[in-house]
């Protein structure tokens, strides 16, 4: 088990109802925070439209998460 912190943008935010929680969660991955925090606030959004960033750095989905760690996800983003 690992306690991190997840922060959300927009509708991420939006669906959790915070900014930021703290999570003890039995996780690998970004992709395994992100399948947790879709499910546990109902977002539908797949992770492939989306961004995450690890300790205020980019980051892939398979990029692994240690236990303190600051997990940041984005939602898909338009712009012209």
């Amino acid at each position: 088990m690992k306690t991190i912190t997840v922060r959300y943008f927009a509708m991420f935010r939006e669906h959790a109802g915070v900014d930021e929680e703290s999570l003890t969660l039995d996780v690998s991955t970004a992709g395994d925070v992100f399948e947790h925090t879709k499910s546990r606030h109902g977002s539908s959004e797949p992770s492939g439209h989306c961004k995450v960033a690890i300790n205020d750095e980019m980051a892939d989905w398979s990029s692994p998460i240690a236990d303190g760690d600051t997990v940041l996800l984005f939602p898909p983003v338009a712009g012209g």
